[in-house]
């Protein structure tokens, strides 16, 4: 009887250590995660960029591959055949992933990008550094820079233009090593700032641009219009879009999982880039806003589209002269007198006893200078009447359904779960948060931070005095009531969100910008269209 109990004992220590080993190989073929990163918690306030500068640094945590065990003083005790064999097993497996490893280690050295963002308002450098030994790869560094005015502020002046990126490109020269300059690719892209500058002006500044930058630093330029170009709104939704879920994890990871939407807000323009999922058969109709992107080995449909004509300050524009029309039509302001002190309109758009001055309104191809009377009470509810109005929600729809303008576009509501992020950027951000918005909000909240905001002095000092800095910006700010205005028509009237949605906006993700900067730097990894320079320029 005590043989056979023995036996069985045996019987069972060699079972469990077979599965063991099983159980160990079988983890040790495991796809290994690709990248790591660290996003930042949605409840953590980022500290808003400096002026001057702002040099963040991203990093991966190392990831092992190795096998392993985990120690238990009962089988070290009692089945000590059992332990040993795992242990064998462990140690002669981790060997083995070892000698594999060495044999087959990337030797690659990291990369640098340099992508300048020729915005409507300023110019912006990012200096991305890159470990390419991952597919996709792995952002390990951004350096960031920005000034004012824009490129098209310069007008005619292509030289002075082009001489204007010269700190930018200074900041460059500091982050990117002397021996990696002549194999460190750069790339101007402008947006609809200067787009609506006229191609023939816009076209000397481009050229004026990457001839100091071929003449006068040692980076080579990206060839072709894909090196010095006015990119295209379709692009600068999609590499938004790249740029926030790369930083989030949701692509590039080996697997695909659901994404989030993104909405941008500029000066010139808007865009926004979500991939949509349909009941049944259904797909996405063919056109310009459909968009087939392969990421990581996965492929995305995406819907897309930019809004031409639609940033703040345009939005801004549009809702000015309206008000100017109306003033040119009742007598109160005289035609073609662009510059007289007796310009002056009331607008719904200003809190009460508040008043805008010297406002540039560009009427057709006449701009005019008029001061902005406040009105006597609070007219917010006007003010989002004007805004809804200026997005023609009732122009004529080929393709229901559509968002404004008569642009199709896929509902939100039905083909976008609730269950996926929203995020919104740029001017979204920048005047929702110096308010004390927190990243994480629903649009209704956003509607009364815009009624608020449009109410007296009085009610700011009541809602708002616990925030700090809240009441100086808006007391040295007069178009915050236009502005969130005019970003609640958009978000609902015009891309049909509802208002319990919750939006989540943000400048960065672990310390890295978010737009479209990264998402169209990353192809320039792997791009044939840019050589390294043969002798440097110092």
């Amino acid at each position: 009887m005590a043989a056979l109990i023995r036996n069985y004992r045996f019987l069972i220590g060699a079972f469990a250590a077979v599965m063991l080993i099983l159980l160990l190989r079988s983890s040790s073929r495991e796809t290994t995660i690709d990248i790591a990163r660290n996003v930042a918690s949605s409840a953590t306030r980022p500290s808003v960029p400096p002026e001057d500068t702002k040099e963040t640094q991203f990093k991966t945590l190392p990831i092992s591959n190795e096998p392993g065990y985990v120690t238990d003083s009962k089988t070290d005790s009692k089945n000590p055949k059992v332990a040993d064999a795992v242990k064998l097993t462990s140690s002669s497996s981790a060997s083995s992933s070892s000698s594999s490893s060495s044999g087959s280690k990337c030797t690659k050295d990291h990369s640098f990008v340099i992508m300048i963002d020729a915005g409507s308002t300023g110019s912006r450098i990012h200096v991305y550094e890159f470990d390419t030994c991952t597919q996709p790869p792995t952002l390990i560094n951004e350096t960031f820079e920005m000034l004012k005015p824009g490129l098209s502020s310069f007008d005619t002046d292509a030289e002075g233009a082009a001489k204007s990126l010269d700190p930018l490109l200074e900041k460059a020269l500091e982050a990117v090593p002397q021996d990696k300059r002549s194999c460190t690719p750069v790339a101007v892209k402008a947006t609809a700032g200067l787009r609506l500058l006229g191609e023939a002006k816009s076209s000397k500044i481009l050229q004026a641009v990457r001839s100091h930058l071929e003449n006068d630093y040692p980076f080579p330029v990206v060839e072709g219009s894909a090196g010095i170009e006015i990119m295209s709104g379709d692009d600068e939704g999609v590499y938004a879009w790249i740029t926030t879920n790369y930083l989030l994890g949701n692509i590039g990871t080996g697997s695909k999982i659901p994404t989030t939407a993104v909405f941008d807000l500029g000066g010139g323009s808007t865009q926004i880039v979500f991939e949509p999922t349909f009941p049944g058969e259904e797909k996405m109709i063919d056109g310009e806003h459909k968009y087939d992107l392969n990421f990581g080995g996965y492929d995305y449909t995406l819907y897309q589209f930019s809004h031409l004509g639609y940033g703040l300050m345009q939005g801004r524009n549009k809702i000015n002269s309206i008000l100017l029309e109306s003033a040119l039509k009742k007598g109160s302001i005289v035609e073609g007198d662009f510059k007289s002190k007796n310009n002056k309109i009331s607008t719904p758009c200003l809190p009460p006893n508040v008043n805008a001055t010297d406002v540039e309104v560009k009427l057709g191809d006449s701009t005019y200078i008029i001061d902005f009377i406040g009105p006597k009470v609070p007219a917010g509810a006007q003010c989002r009447f004007l805004a809804d109005h200026i997005l023609n929600k009732d122009a004529k729809c080929s393709n229901p359904p559509c968002s404004f303008n008569g642009v199709h576009q896929p509902s939100l509501v039905r083909t976008f779960k609730e269950t996926n992020d929203l995020y919104i950027f740029s001017y979204f951000y920048d005047r929702t948060r110096p308010l004390g918005m927190p990243l994480s909000f629903t649009l209704n909240e956003l509607v009364d931070l815009a009624r608020l905001v449009c109410d007296s002095q009085q009610t700011w000092n009541s809602v708002l005095s616990g925030i700090d800095g809240s009441l100086e910006e808006l007391e040295k700010d007069p178009y915050f009531c236009l502005d969130l205005s005019f970003q609640v028509s958009l978000l609902h009237t015009g891309y049909d969100i509802p208002l319990h949605r919750e939006l989540k906006t943000a400048q960065t993700i672990a310390g890295n910008e978010l737009g479209w900067c990264l998402g169209a730097s990353l192809p320039l990894l792997e791009s044939d269209n840019w050589k390294c320079k043969v002798k440097q320029i110092n």
